[in-house]
């Protein structure tokens, strides 16, 4: 198992879940993360600290339409290690559902 983010990050972007992370394995896109598979340990210590509540385990019916996609991204996007600043308008997204059609393919900065 894995765990992977999903349409809530998008325009969230909070990422406490990087401050959390031991492996570093999260990586940031214009406006959401994504965790790469293959170094995620599956510790969990990132899920309980999204607000969001973005991040799901692979196992998780809700997560299947975005494990691709983490995994595609994962080796396109800059490596993030360090909590930055969420968009200014996050709060206003973040309980917003159907987000997926605003997914920005483009890279963010770490």
């Amino acid at each position: 198992m894995t765990y992977v983010v999903t349409e809530n990050c998008i325009k969230c972007k909070y990422m406490d879940c990087v401050e959390v992370c031991p492996v570093d394995c999260f990586y940031v896109g214009e406006n959401m993360l994504v965790i790469h598979p293959d170094e995620c340990i599956d510790c969990g210590v990132c899920e309980p600290e999204c607000p969001a509540e973005a991040i799901l385990p692979d196992s998780d019916d809700k997560a299947t339409p975005w494990v691709e996609l983490n995994r595609t991204y994962s080796t396109q996007w800059p490596n993030i290690t360090r909590k930055g600043q969420a968009p200014d308008d996050a709060d206003e997204w973040k309980d917003k559902p159907g987000k997926k059609d605003l997914f920005d393919p483009a890279p963010g900065k770490p």
